[in-house]
């Protein structure tokens, strides 16, 4: 008995003990910005431009086809809805980086990182899934082109855009509660111009195994999505090529060029981002390859949907000159 009543004395100290040695920090400090410490301003209205147009860009793409009645179709409507999560997916950290840029104490609530965190990789994940389904919507579309009004019904592809969204945001749940509940006693720098999981788990004063886990699950994640999405367009290409027509050859690849362009920024600077595991990069490498991710993916997004499709460019036409588009097709009949 009086063992037991010893251990429990033993464990009751040593958690006393802890509970002194440690402080509990409740805000965070960005370092991700350190070789920018004499010039801030400089690349506060760059990147501020490149938010603005991100923010109008999208928004131009988004109510383009939500007004445009020739466009309601499953691929418009996935790429609008890929268009208004980017506004949101930005929003997550560019206002941050904005005012951390101009800021002396570049700092964020223990809170706020944790929000930051979840909606920024939410967001993420929404659009991953997304990019997958509208991969399988091209293979579909191309690979089985008579079957594909029944199968690709506009109920079906409200419940897959529905479900992207759905799913990204509860997948990333327990990861963030988990989170919360570690001890965090200093130091409180994260060395990243926003809240990431790597970042904020090597701050923990707790086993940092974790992070390998973490890493294993984004990795699977990462690679999934990427099989499905090469296998869909290897099919894709080996159909196209065996099309006779030059002519219909060149009309479906140009449906998909948008989307694999899209993709291949995408995954591209996210498997940068998380498939490198241990391996470690220099500061302002790490920065670049976050702003690629973060900031330039989405600049892009747009620019490829409007500038390379003409449906789109006829839709935005008629979204800012509606009365000129409506003389033009009236000229034209």
């Amino acid at each position: 008995m009086s063992c037991v009543f010893l251990s429990i004395a033993l464990r009751v100290a040593e958690t006393m003990v802890r509970i002194n040695q440690t402080t509990t920090v409740t805000e965070f400090l960005f370092t991700g910005f350190p070789q920018f410490e004499d010039g801030s301003l400089l690349f506060f209205i760059p990147l501020f431009v490149i938010y603005i147009f991100i923010v109008i860009g999208n928004l131009t793409v988004f109510f383009a086809v939500m007004m445009d009645t020739r466009l309601h179709n499953p691929m418009y409507n996935f790429i609008s809805i890929f268009s208004f999560l980017e506004i949101w997916y930005t929003t997550a950290t560019i206002p941050k980086m904005l005012s951390n840029l101009i800021s002396r104490q570049r700092t964020i609530s223990m809170i706020g990182c944790l929000l930051q965190m979840y909606f920024f990789h939410s967001l993420g994940n929404s659009e991953g899934i997304l990019l997958t389904t509208m991969a399988i919507d091209r293979y579909i579309a191309i690979c089985n082109p008579l079957r594909y009004p029944t199968i690709m019904t506009a109920r079906l592809c409200a419940q897959l855009s529905a479900g992207s969204c759905i799913f990204g945001f509860l997948v990333l749940l327990p990861e963030i509660a988990w989170i919360s509940t570690l001890p965090f006693c200093g130091p409180n720098q994260i060395y990243q111009i926003f809240c990431d999981f790597e970042p904020v788990l090597r701050l923990a004063c707790t086993d940092t195994s974790m992070i390998l886990i973490e890493d294993v699950i984004h990795a699977v994640a990462i690679i999934f999505s990427v099989l499905i999405i090469a296998l869909s367009y290897i099919r894709i290409i080996t159909v196209i090529l065996r099309i006779p027509s030059v002519e219909g050859r060149q009309k479906a690849f140009s449906t998909c060029a948008a989307h694999l362009g899209v993709f291949l920024m995408f995954y591209g600077s996210v498997s940068l981002m998380y498939l490198r595991f241990s391996a470690t990069f220099p500061p302002i490498l790490d920065t670049a390859i976050a702003l690629m991710f973060a900031v330039l993916a989405p600049f892009f997004n747009p620019i490829i949907y409007s500038f390379r499709n003409k449906d789109m460019k006829i839709a935005i036409k008629k979204l800012f000159c509606p009365q000129k588009t409506v003389n033009l097709s009236s000229d034209q009949r």
